[in-house]
């Protein structure tokens, strides 16, 4: 079975509060980037992994495509698979790669063996690997808050805005960028803001891990003046970066927009 894991964006993210158990609480807006993994799941013999693409840090079995095949064998009676995952969305880049792989690869062997899970209870097993990982289930946009596992509809429809994604080759640990951000009320209401038109975003609609790490990684906020150059009407910080991204309603393609070579760009139409 091939599947293609997809990224997501972040429209808005704000860190509202500090959790019992070490999290914190966010408010946020997902949405699917077609920006995509390839992932290969077959029943095999023996187990394996490979994987492809962009090194990936650690040991395989550290990887989360296979942690969620250990996740399900522990419940299931699982043969042995043979996964081959090929990365091409960047890590570091707050675009939910690593989650999405995830995932998938719970639908993946959901699917391949017939286990019969409701997206629900793929919810459930996705919310154990990561805390991104169950938006990725069901695959839409939300408003994502507490962890960002707690989901709820959004009627935003953003079929046909072109979009633009840099990845500026600087990977930003989750880790660093939270310590960065202090907990706070949000300046305006996400769902409130995302209903106006996509032009008066760019006044009321942040992410404040954009506020926090900008001074300390200045590409990001010349990426993100590149992109309104270009004629964004919206551009932002996706999740804890390091990846920025436009948002170009009214046209086929976007526009170019200069960048170092060793630059990842993903251009298309959400």
């Amino acid at each position: 079975m091939l599947v293609f894991p997809n990224a997501k964006l972040n429209l808005g993210l704000y860190i509202t509060g500090l959790r019992p158990d070490g999290f914190r609480n966010l408010e946020s807006v997902f949405v699917p980037l077609p920006w995509s993994d390839a992932l290969e799941v077959l029943p095999a013999d023996s187990d394996s992994l490979a994987l492809t693409g962009i090194p990936i840090p650690g040991e395989p079995s550290t990887n989360l495509c296979w942690r969620a095949y250990e996740l399900l064998r522990t419940d299931f009676n699982l043969p042995p698979v043979q996964m081959h995952l090929h990365k091409i969305v960047p890590i570091g880049a707050g675009l939910g790669g690593g989650s999405a792989d995830a995932a998938f690869a719970l639908r993946a062997l959901n699917e391949l063996f017939e286990l019969k899970l409701s997206p629900e209870i793929l919810e459930t097993y996705a919310r154990r690997l990561g805390s991104d990982c169950a938006f990725f289930i069901q695959n839409k946009p939300v408003f994502a808050h507490e962890k960002g596992d707690v989901f709820a509809p959004i009627d935003l429809n953003l079929t046909g805005v072109a979009c633009k994604v840099i990845y500026p080759n600087l990977h930003i640990s989750t880790g660093e960028a939270y310590s960065r951000v202090a907990p706070r009320t949000p300046r305006h209401d996400l769902r409130a803001s995302l209903a106006q038109p996509i032009e008066t975003w760019r006044n009321t609609v942040s992410n404040d891990f954009e506020e926090a790490l900008t001074p300390h990684y200045p590409v990001l906020g010349e990426l993100k003046a590149a992109l309104y150059a270009a004629g964004a009407a919206y551009a932002s910080l996706s999740g804890s970066g390091s990846a920025v991204y436009g948002l170009f309603p009214g046209r086929e393609m976007p526009p170019n927009v200069p960048v170092a070579a060793d630059y990842l760009v993903w251009s298309g139409v959400l």
